[in-house]
């Protein structure tokens, strides 16, 4: 078992390497373009298709399969990105990640039962974080890292007649092997490889400690991206959704809801309507975020249009 963990770690790390050498070669002669995300600069995105590839061929049987069909799944988004289908309200690439986490609960509830929603869900957070360099890496390999201990010192009976510290060890080492490059702000994980390593981590807290251990380190996953990210996010929060002075539980909600898809099922169960949000309480737990509406003609009325980023307004959160 040490032997093969070895192996995925090298076939991660080399892999890696060689697969950013080909895609930025490929790049530069206009191949590929779709690979590309302006965020980074023009860095190399889906490079996550190596550990991706090791996680779903190593992890143990069945729940293999959950990472198998989440990271083809991403990997359309990858390729195809924000192509819509004719006048549909969604792009290609959403309906892929979508079908993508329904596939995972298929396939997760005979094993798991409702913790395979949380598994599934566990790609958002994991998409947030790989929005900056090192966040998506460091958190995977900190819970990682935690889950193995854990499963050590609780004694967690194996699964498969696979010890339970296994799948967290094998995550960790895939993580390692590809962090190097992600780490330098050369590469990122793309969907493949956020979706991949997200329901990998929900795996690894449902074998550690079932429904309400998955719920709890869900959380505390979620926690833990926006806390890394809470500079970035704060910025984005000002400048881009003009939330002034916003709260951590902002971030929280960002990290929980943020992007295309939560603008999705908002656009679904708000419509146009934007809420003002005013009470005290509702506001330090970041309802301002949760119930910002995109879609809403008339959101910048209702949200603070102060979109200067003013120092006081961020250093709490440096």
């Amino acid at each position: 078992m040490y032997l093969q963990l070895l192996l995925v770690f090298l076939a991660s790390f080399f892999g890696t390497a060689i697969l950013n050498i080909i895609f930025r070669f490929l790049g530069k002669r206009g191949y590929m373009g779709n690979l590309y995300e302006n965020v980074r600069g023009g860095t190399p995105r889906a490079i996550g298709v190596v550990p991706f590839i090791l996680i779903s061929l190593f992890m143990p049987e069945g729940f293999n399969n959950l990472v198998l069909v989440i990271g083809l799944c991403a990997l359309i988004d990858d390729i195809i990105g924000r192509k819509r289908i004719g006048q549909l309200p969604f792009e290609i690439g959403q309906l892929a990640r979508g079908i993508g986490m329904l596939c995972v609960i298929g396939l997760g509830y005979p094993i798991m039962g409702v913790s395979s929603i949380l598994v599934a869900l566990m790609i958002q957070p994991l998409n947030i974080a790989d929005m900056q360099p090192g966040t998506a890496v460091s958190v995977v390999s900190i819970m990682s890292l935690f889950c193995v201990i854990a499963t050590i010192m609780l004694g967690i009976a194996p699964f498969l007649e696979i010890p339970a510290f296994y799948a967290p060890l094998l995550v960790l080492v895939a993580c390692l092997g590809y962090a190097p490059l992600d780490f330098a702000g050369k590469i990122m994980l793309g969907e493949v490889g956020n979706h991949s390593f997200g329901v990998a981590l929900g795996i690894c807290y449902y074998i550690l400690g079932g429904f309400f251990g998955t719920l709890i380190l869900f959380i505390i996953t979620t926690f833990l991206i926006a806390y890394v990210r809470r500079y970035h996010l704060s910025r984005f929060l000002i400048t881009r959704l003009h939330i002034s002075k916003p709260t951590f539980g902002d971030l929280f909600m960002d990290v929980l809801t943020g992007g295309g898809l939560g603008d999705f099922i908002r656009k679904i169960l708000l419509g146009d309507k934007q809420y003002n949000i005013t009470n005290s309480l509702l506001i330090v737990l970041g309802f301002r975020r949760l119930f910002y509406n995109p879609y809403a003609p008339n959101h910048e009325r209702v949200i603070s249009t102060d979109i200067r980023v003013k120092k006081s307004d961020l250093r709490r959160f440096n």
